[in-house]
């Protein structure tokens, strides 16, 4: 052993059946890893290093808090918690005890070891991936249920935990899915549907969650398709008001994703497919409890836990053995239902066990005699809230009773905001949060950085009755709702300068309690001007969330209410703008976008906001790109970069550069494309803000390497371009941005290794997109894979790719979505020119040219005019000859102007190939050869092969007149090519 002073040095400390090591912050039972979170372990450790000693609140609050000034209110949920996760009330359980008015004093035996101490932890299995809540709480009498309930969901992976209401199946729940986070590759997820308003939501509870971010109005969909290979948990807690939904969405995964286990809990079976039960019965009270002794007596887990509960609430409290009646009594009462006896429990320090047991037994023979109808059970559970509720001080029943707007858990800072005033200042309410925590009325999870506090759904429901009985119902539904504006227009301001994961971590929670109070607002006893303005500050937490179907629906309803003239200025460019990106990523480029954004653009310049012009000029080049219409998207372009130049926006102005480049590489202005690129990436850097993605809808970087790819295989660089497309593929993925992965694999990685004729690569990242596409709900890319996934086939000579194709440019077409529509036209054509459907190729390759005339869309033009040629020469006439022999002519000199390297090597390659035919082999070699000897690489991609195969093959056959010996002379000299 050593002085406690070396744990600054990573020892450890050993008490009871208890290892803790502060340097790892771990806990330890036995091998069992205890989860607490920080500040309860620095606790607990400021505790254990000076153990026998009486430690100072103050003392205690200044070592865990150390920059923030709090209450002893804070101090005590933690104490609380540690008492619980310690065991303490089981026999020879104790160790630690409040010193009235002075602090606290650690008082079992401690050992201390030095860094050696460590070795014993090092078997202990890293937790998997999850977001269960911290499991603090000892379980009692249901060990046994858990050991059953996990034997059965590893077999038949469906098991919902039902019974009554306080009965623990949460708790039950939660602790099953702790002891199995290891299992799970993917990760154990927590699902709580208590705060779900409205069963349609049930879905985008769980895509939440599980942070998939889902542009699809069917989300089911795309959460199948985001599980279906996944090994996972998923608890679904507190299904029975949203139970079709529920059901619906288990059995749809049950059915659709093998590795996934579901968990549910519910006051009554979800009656689904695939579904078994596991049903929760009250804890066990003795038959007679006549002669029972305190051992005896504890041997029985409803009288465990009310002991436990009980030494919390009353310092020193043991069971003897006159008082194992009582409680037996009171247990028996109670029907063995948790809920219940916690909350009777935690009234022995104020009546002492008889007179707790007089009290209960009048109340509950009152309150059962006038409910004939309710079962025992709820009547019993009814019955401990109405008691409990009644001995609170009225400061802490107004407290629960305002508290109960929160659809979910909240912080101290939230739950003073809403429950303080005049009469309650915020003091009194840390104060009456940690009592009501004491008095379990009150959960606390003190695993994460800050502690969440929650109402169990029951306390809830029956807080929520007396906040309307007592009728300040809608003042602190109004007060809920202010906040929620003040807090969202807060935290718009702070996604400027802070990173995304720390502005998710704060305020993706709230997401629950703004649509409470959206509803609210919008009621007829609500406050509309009230709802619009939550609107507006909710649009943020929507995006970046990734709920844009539900902003969308929210900023309709909004606008639709606004028009009665009490919208400002401010609010109606807001709107507007968020509904038409919202719009662009829901339902896809349609007209009712370039009205929203119209609106918006008028209201920005009006105002002179820049930040606003910003938004609505990229949406609006960015839209003009997607319908096919670049000559306009780069004059939204240019005047977005000028906002930005004359705003001196470094970010923005690099950002628009790129914008521009997009919009002259369609126009097939390439090479000052690139000049733009080079300039953009050479200066740019992301900012760290959370903000930057979510406004420009991408990011920045990996798009432009992504266009900077395409550009360099044009001009004649097909390493650089595999290069390129996979860094561009590598940034969109760190990002975990779903719209840049898309944009990199379909519009650069992938188009790129069909370039170089890499087809098992293509293969690989056509599966990727087309399940990246279909997790995220993101229809329109979903379709663009499916258009890449038949241009494969074509090529590979599969004629199933032409169906393929020709659906998903249906469907493209359906949408408005014309970016690279021409291309996948021409695809298209030549696969049918191939498969012999000569008719069908060419009106197939003239919409495609008529398309690129009337949108100006040139960059593809010299490959649609070069199989437009192929096409007429597949018909073997002279008139179609000629005519092949013009469009390869025009296709050559548009590649030239161009710059585009690569596609004058394949109209080069076709024209030379019906030259040759032609018996003008000479004339074939001199084209080809003049174009290949400039290019410096890519010697092994398939149109580089092509063409030297094709010059070798011209140059054996001779030009007319040629020696042998000279032909053989060429064919040598061509070794070197």
């Amino acid at each position: 052993m050593i002085g406690r002073s070396s744990m600054s040095r990573g020892g450890a400390f050993s008490f009871g059946p208890f290892r803790l090591y502060p340097a790892q912050q771990l806990l330890l039972e036995g091998d069992a890893r205890i989860r607490l979170g920080s500040r309860a372990l620095e606790i607990l450790t400021a505790l254990v290093e000076r153990a026998g000693e009486v430690i100072t609140k103050q003392t205690l609050m200044t070592r865990v808090w150390p920059d923030t000034l709090v209450t002893d209110g804070n101090l005590k949920v933690h104490i609380a918690a540690l008492r619980r996760a310690l065991g303490e009330g089981q026999p020879g359980r104790r160790y630690v005890v409040t010193v009235s008015g002075r602090g606290y004093r650690f008082v079992a035996p401690v050992e201390a070891f030095g860094p050696e101490g460590l070795q014993a932890q090092e078997g202990i299995e890293a937790e998997s991936a999850h977001n269960l809540p911290a499991s603090v709480i000892r379980i009692i009498g249901r060990a046994g249920v858990i050991d059953t309930l996990l034997r059965q969901l590893a077999k038949h992976r469906f098991m919902t935990v039902v019974g009554p209401g306080g009965i623990g199946k949460t708790t039950v729940a939660v602790a099953a899915a702790h002891m199995r986070v290891s299992v799970y590759e993917h990760g154990t997820w927590f699902v709580d549907l208590a705060p779900t308003g409205h069963p349609k939501l049930v879905a985008r509870a769980l895509a939440s969650v599980l942070g998939l971010t889902t542009h699809s109005l069917d989300v089911t969909a795309a959460l199948i398709a985001f599980l279906r290979d996944k090994q996972m948990l998923i608890v679904l807690d507190s299904c029975e008001h949203v139970i079709d939904e529920a059901a619906f969405l288990a059995e749809q995964i049950i059915n659709a994703a093998p590795g996934v286990h579901v968990l549910a809990t519910s006051r009554e079976p979800l009656r689904a497919r695939g579904e078994r039960l596991q049903r929760l019965s009250p804890l066990e009270t003795p038959a007679d409890p006549s002669s029972l002794t305190a051992a005896e007596a504890l041997a029985f887990p409803a009288i465990q836990l009310f002991v436990e509960r009980a030494a919390e609430s009353l310092e020193g409290f043991e069971l003897k053995d006159a008082d194992a009646l009582v409680v037996a009594e009171i247990c028996r009462t109670l029907d063995g239902i948790a809920l219940a006896i916690e909350l009777a429990a935690t009234r022995v320090d104020a009546f002492g066990l008889r007179e707790l047991s007089t009290l209960l037994e009048d109340r509950f023979r009152l309150l059962r005699h006038g409910r004939r109808t309710a079962m025992p059970r709820h009547q019993s559970l009814a019955a401990a809230l109405d008691w409990s509720y009644e001995l609170l001080p009225e400061g802490e029943r107004t407290i629960l009773r305002r508290l109960s707007v929160f659809a979910g858990s909240f912080t101290l800072q939230l739950a003073s905001a809403i429950a303080a005033n005049d009469r309650i200042p915020v003091p009194d309410v840390v104060d009456g949060v940690g009592s009501l925590v004491a008095k379990s009325l009150i959960s606390a999870d003190i695993g994460g950085a800050k502690v969440q506090y929650r109402l169990l759904d029951t306390t809830r429901a029956y807080a929520r009755q007396k906040l309307v009985e007592s009728g300040e119902i809608d003042a602190v539904l109004r007060r809920h709702a202010e906040h929620h504006r003040d807090l969202l227009e807060r935290a718009g301001v702070e996604a400027e300068s802070r990173s995304a994961a720390e502005w998710w971590a704060d305020h993706a929670r709230r997401v629950d309690d703004v649509r409470h109070a959206l509803n609210w607002a919008f009621s007829p006893s609500g406050d509309e001007a009230l709802g619009m303005s939550l609107t507006v500050a909710a649009i943020p937490l929507w995006t970046h969330l990734s709920l844009l179907e539900e902003c969308r629906a929210c900023v309709e309803r909004a606008l639709a209410c606004g028009k009665a003239g009490v919208l400002g200025d401010l609010d109606d460019m807001k709107l507007h703008t968020a509904l038409g990106t919202a719009l662009l990523y829901v339902r896809g480029p349609v007209l009712q976008i370039d009205v929203a954004w119209g609106r918006a653009l008028e209201i920005a310049e009006r105002l002179s906001d820049s930040d606003y012009q910003l938004r609505v000029l990229w949406g609006l080049s960015l839209y003009r790109v997607y319908v096919g219409r670049y000559r306009a998207a780069l004059a939204f372009a240019r005047r977005f970069r000028a906002v930005a130049q004359k705003k001196d926006d470094t970010v923005a102005r690099l950002s628009g550069d790129r914008l521009i480049a997009t919009a002259l590489h369609y126009l097939g202005r390439h090479t000052s494309a690139r000049r733009r690129l080079d300039r953009m990436l050479g200066a740019y850097v992301a900012p760290a803000q959370s903000s930057h993605i979510a406004r420009l809808q991408w990011d920045q970087r990996a798009v432009a390497l992504g266009t900077l790819s395409v550009i360099l295989w044009l001009q004649g660089f097909p390493n650089q371009a595999v290069d390129t497309a996979r860094s561009a593929l590598d940034e969109a993925r760190a990002t975990n941005h779903p719209l840049s992965v898309c944009n990199a694999l379909g519009h650069a990685a992938f188009p790129i290794a069909m370039y170089v004729g890499d087809r098992v690569t293509a293969e690989q990242l056509v599966t990727m997109l087309l399940d990246h596409s279909a997790s995220h709900g993101l229809r329109v890319w979903n379709a663009v894979g499916r258009c890449l996934r038949g241009a494969l086939l074509i090529e590979s000579g599969d004629g199933a790719g032409l169906s393929l194709l020709r659906l998903a440019l249906d469907e493209l077409r359906d949408a408005r979505f014309g970016l690279r529509y021409a291309s996948y036209c021409g695809v298209l054509a030549h696969g049918l020119g191939a498969g012999g459907r000569p008719d069908e190729a060419r009106g197939t390759i003239e919409d495609a040219l008529e398309w690129c005339g009337r949108n100006e869309e040139r960059w593809s033009m010299p490959e649609l005019l070069r199989i437009r040629g192929e096409i007429r020469r597949l018909e073997g006439s002279a008139m179609a000859i000629a005519a092949a022999e013009d469009d390869f002519r025009q296709a050559l000199e548009m590649a030239r102007r161009q710059e585009a390297l690569s596609w004058e090597l394949r109209v080069a390659t076709s024209l030379a190939r019906l030259w040759r035919l032609q018996g003008r082999s000479g004339e074939a070699d001199d084209l080809l050869s003049a174009v290949y000897c400039r290019f410096g690489e890519g010697f092994g991609t398939v149109d580089l092969k092509a063409a030297r195969a094709l010059m070798l093959d011209c140059r054996v056959r001779g030009r007319p007149g040629e020696s042998p010996e000279a032909r053989c002379s060429l064919t040598q000299g061509t070794t070197s090519l």
